[in-house]
């Protein structure tokens, strides 16, 4: 068993730290808010800190699951920051989806310390995260992924190194894309069924048996037609994963026409009042 620190208890990574404490690896987390850590203790043992510092001391693995670019490089960074607590050797692995530019500047910052560092976005949603079955894509040298991989196995279905430094972020990117469009389709389809007089639940129980099945359609068909969002991934969390897509489709010279459609449409349901609504939400704007 490892020692550990795990910086950030939001909805991924609180369920995710209590996966390795169950394991029996001796965890130390770390919150922005002292009161979730506090939480995370009262329910699950182990220690929680007051800086990412303090946390990464000692610590063989440091994990971060926290919200975007900036919150990254604030918990890595710094005198109080994860870095200045790890020592010569240890690994650094950020589940956050995060731009693959901050991925490898701080990657670069780590192996200047000598610190390896994995980017290791995750797929699998708020609920993925409370069963220990998330979809976990790696980017990082092979030395370095090969040590940490039996750390993220504790909460993965899948977990697959893709390439050097950056590929994972490029990954859930493509995971981002995907998605992006399913929604959509599927909103659509959901719209026209209800407009046309059908019977939603009864199709989708057909078509979902055929090549128009998605994880989408089968987890989030019944929430859309009862016009239910108040649970999974926020729409505010949705377009700023988008935003990296599209920023990175321009410097990369990629063509993303429908991803930059839906992403106007999410902001759609963003001016409707949806910010904290679930992906699925797009259906609003079609009603």
């Amino acid at each position: 068993m490892a020692k550990l620190a795990f910086l950030g208890l939001g909805v991924m990574g609180f369920p995710m730290a209590g996966h390795l404490m169950a394991k029996g690896h001796e965890v130390t987390v770390y919150n922005r808010n002292p009161a979730k850590a506090e939480a995370w203790t009262d329910k699950h043992g182990g220690k929680s800190a007051a800086t990412p510092a303090l946390a990464a001391a000692g610590a063989e693995f440091v994990m971060a699951c926290v919200g975007n670019d900036d919150d990254l490089r604030s918990v890595c960074l710094g005198p109080d920051g994860a870095l200045a607590g790890m020592a010569p050797g240890t690994v650094f692995v950020d589940h956050t989806t995060v731009s693959a530019e901050v991925t490898r500047e701080l990657g670069a910052v780590a192996a200047g310390q000598g610190v390896g560092f994995v980017d290791a976005p995750l797929s699998g949603g708020q609920a993925g995260a409370e069963n220990g079955v998330l979809s976990i894509m790696c980017g990082g040298t092979v030395e370095e992924y090969d040590r940490a991989e039996p750390v993220m196995q504790v909460y993965a279905r899948i977990c697959r190194r893709l390439g050097g430094p950056g590929s994972g972020q490029l990954a859930k990117m493509m995971n981002q894309i995907c998605i992006a469009g399913l929604v959509q389709g599927l909103a659509e389809a959901l719209a026209f069924g209800e407009k046309a007089g059908m019977d939603g639940a009864a199709v989708v129980e057909v078509i979902s048996q055929g090549a128009a099945g998605s994880w989408q359609m089968v987890n989030r068909h019944k929430t859309m037609l009862a016009d239910q969002f108040d649970f999974g991934f926020a729409v505010d969390w949705m377009r700023k994963d988008l935003g990296i897509c599209l920023a990175t489709a321009n410097q990369i010279g990629a063509s993303l026409p429908v991803t930059a459609l839906v992403d106007q449409f999410y902001k759609d349901v963003q001016r409707m009042g949806g910010n904290r609504n679930d992906t699925s939400s797009l259906i609003r704007r079609l009603r």
